[in-house]
């Protein structure tokens, strides 16, 4: 196979990329010795195809069955689980990770906190009032699928950061002063974890709340911080131009599953027909999100109308 792009959000922070998809895949492809190249997308910020894998025509993207990492495993390019995928206690590590530490990130990123942060990662590049409508569609999203209502948003605050205590708790016994979570050798948890824990640390502002809670845990920072410099700060190289053995020259190779909106970052070389139609589709990409922005906009002022009627009906 041709050299492995990985294509995430950009880097910030101090991390490689401060994206909570990217990030894991980022560590991931790092614990696995699977050389790579890093490479950035700043035309689709929200778009959850991100981040994605190519080598020549194999892709996956991040909104595949499973997303990146377990679509590793099933084409055979690596796998780093293959000892823990019928150990109980790892297999609820697992859930607790991707599900109350997971849940609580994302809270802190786009409603817990004042926003800057996922700001950065996302919208920095777009126009202001682009990036702050497209933060508020996020932000609202978000609200709707942890449940959050204005009667019941501080019980799901509570809630959100219980679990997230209680998770970093069992981490840190679970850990003790070992280097990795389990068996003392990296797995899919480490590298979704480490990025979970990176992010927020570094990410999230000093009055986060889900911050002080990781802050706690003195192993839990004390990892985190020793696998960033063996993997980030180390300044080892992403790209290695030959594969290691556990890359399997015969994993399969398939076109992407939606090639003509695929988004392409590539050195400069010689055009193809697919990516002269994508710099055509791109210099439409503002005005889509204008007419977004519009639509968007006007639906939420209908909405606010509606419930200022409802005010002065209660009224007379």
């Amino acid at each position: 196979m041709e050299g492995y792009t990985l294509v995430a959000r950009k880097s910030c922070f101090g991390l490689p990329t401060a994206c909570p998809s990217c990030l894991p895949v980022y560590f991931y492809l790092k614990f696995a010795k699977v050389p790579f190249r890093l490479d950035f997308n700043l035309t689709y910020p929200d778009s959850d195809k991100i981040p994605y894998i190519e080598s020549g025509e194999y892709v996956i993207y991040n909104n595949e069955k499973g997303g990146i990492i377990e679509r590793l495993k099933e084409d055979c390019i690596t796998d780093l689980d293959t000892e823990f995928h019928t150990n109980p206690e790892w297999i609820s590590t697992k859930a607790m990770i991707s599900s109350w530490i997971s849940d609580a990130l994302t809270y802190e990123l786009w409603v817990g906190t004042d926003g800057c942060s996922a700001k950065e990662i996302y919208y920095s590049d777009l126009p202001w009032p682009i990036g702050k409508i497209l933060f508020y569609k996020k932000f609202y999203t978000v609200k709707q699928q942890l449940g959050i209502t204005n009667d019941s948003a501080e019980k799901v605050e509570e809630h959100i950061y219980r679990r997230a205590s209680l998770a970093f708790g069992a981490l840190s016994r679970r850990l003790e002063e070992q280097k990795f979570l389990f068996e003392d050798r990296p797995s899919s948890l480490d590298a979704v974890f480490l990025g979970q824990a990176l992010i927020t640390l570094q990410a999230l502002p000093e009055t986060s709340v889900l911050r002080s809670k990781l802050l706690e845990h003195e192993n839990l920072v004390k990892y985190a911080d020793r696998l960033k410099v063996e993997f980030v700060d180390s300044g080892s190289p992403s790209s290695v131009p030959n594969f290691h053995g556990n890359s399997s020259s015969a994993a399969p190779r398939r076109g992407p599953s939606n090639s003509s909106s695929k988004p392409k970052s590539k050195p400069k070389r010689e055009e193809t027909k697919e990516e002269k139609s994508f710099k055509r589709r791109a210099r439409y990409f503002l005005t889509a999100q204008l007419v977004s922005v519009v639509l968007f906009v006007t639906l939420l002022s209908r909405v606010d109308e509606a419930d200022v009627e409802v005010d002065d009906d209660g009224y007379e």
